[in-house]
């Protein structure tokens, strides 16, 4: 039986996760145990998870929400632990053989090292982690000689795409991107975009964060980066390709020009169960993909102009250093000003364009060096929002 510490469990990722557990358990085929469950502040779903997955351990970072589940579940046999010691104490839970961390944003850069330096491996639904501290994961991971098992669509098919291969003989990687749903507008038809547009995308089902990035195309940024360390290859070797339908998840190019790609429905329980059972395959709760049906698949470039946040990322990555981290932080602080109105659409990207040019070149060599780049740039964002734009 694989031993699971679980760290955002009720959110989009977290909740799929679990049901690819049921589905592994009622099988019997490949039994998961979820020992430890973790959450922010979500105390009813993280009841309910509780007394069906019977964790030794749930970890809340909001301090009034950990007090909330302790009052509501006196009757279990549960410790509860809250804030980032408690998320960092659930991912290197002692008896666990894998952590999947898929809280969002940088509070998953701790934790995935914490999982790490406890011996983990780690299944990585966290884009930050790898985006703002990628060289000190990757290290850390090779030191410990754990594995870094992706969990984004995307890289999962890479990885999959990679079996049986060596780095040597890869020409490239292509990520296919949606196009999210503002496919073919302009820059001018993006300025009066509403939230609720945004979050409207055609083919995933995703937490709100990740949906407001695909429609800025920032998303697909930010796996450029996290591509470039999962497989150790430069920006230069990574191509973006627009794919509206969401069933070739990406592809790699080899030396000899062939090009092995992983297609599936768009149904994110695929790539969870790859990492949760790796390097096994078992039947799933995914639907098969019917190829008579779909008839046609279609690839575009990506527009730049109309989409500058995936540049933008591109060059950060170029640069290196601390310039990723302060991408990141300045585009969570503008998504969040969008999804609460107080900014246009196209405001995201100059926020972000203007906050990652005031980051002065820098190592990230250590974490503190991360989230004060990160935390910087979150605040020079606030404070232009603040001024008016």
């Amino acid at each position: 039986m694989k031993k699971l510490s679980l760290l955002g469990s009720t959110g989009s990722i977290g909740t799929q996760t679990l049901d690819v557990v049921r589905s592994l358990n009622r099988k019997g085929d490949f039994p998961i145990q979820a020992m430890v469950l973790a959450a922010h502040s979500n105390v009813q779903l993280l009841e309910r998870q509780a007394r069906e997955f019977k964790p030794k351990a749930v970890a809340l970072f909001d301090h009034n929400a950990a007090k909330d589940f302790s009052q509501r579940t006196r009757d279990m046999d549960i410790q509860v632990l809250e804030g980032m010691d408690g998320l960092c104490q659930a991912a290197a839970w002692e008896g666990t053989s894998l952590t999947l961390n898929s809280v969002v944003g940088m509070v998953g850069l701790r934790p995935t090292l914490a999982a790490i330096m406890a011996g983990k491996d780690v299944a990585l639904a966290n884009k930050e982690t790898l985006v703002s501290g990628g060289g000190l994961v990757m290290e850390a991971a090779r030191k410990k000689g754990v594995q870094i098992l992706p969990v984004d669509s995307e890289h999962s098919a890479i990885f999959q795409c990679l079996q049986g291969n060596t780095k040597t003989c890869v020409k490239s990687l292509l990520l296919t991107a949606s196009g999210g749903p503002f496919f073919g507008k302009t820059a001018g038809e993006l300025e009066n975009v509403t939230s609720r547009q945004a979050l409207a995308h055609p083919n995933w089902s995703m937490g709100a964060k990740v949906t407001i990035d695909s429609a800025t195309m920032m998303n697909k940024g930010l796996e450029v980066m996290e591509a470039s360390w999962l497989f150790g290859v430069g920006p230069e070797a990574i191509q973006v390709v627009v794919h509206r339908e969401s069933i070739v998840h990406s592809m790699v190019e080899y030396t000899d020009h062939s090009v092995i790609a992983q297609l599936g429905v768009p149904d994110m329980r695929l790539p969870i169960q790859y990492a949760l059972c790796y390097p096994h395959r078992l039947p799933s709760p995914v639907g098969e993909l019917d190829l008579l049906a779909l008839q046609r698949l279609t690839f575009f470039p990506p527009d730049m102009e109309a989409f500058p946040c995936l540049g933008i990322a591109i060059e950060a990555l170029k640069r290196g250093g601390l310039a990723p981290a302060a991408v990141n932080g300045a585009n969570e602080a503008a998504v969040a000003a969008f999804l609460q109105n107080r900014i246009g659409f196209m405001d995201i990207p100059r926020l972000v364009k203007e906050a990652a040019a005031r980051q002065k070149d820098a190592p990230a060599d250590n974490v503190d060096a991360v989230l004060e780049a990160d935390q910087a740039a979150r605040a020079w964002v606030e404070r232009e929002i603040k001024k008016g734009l």
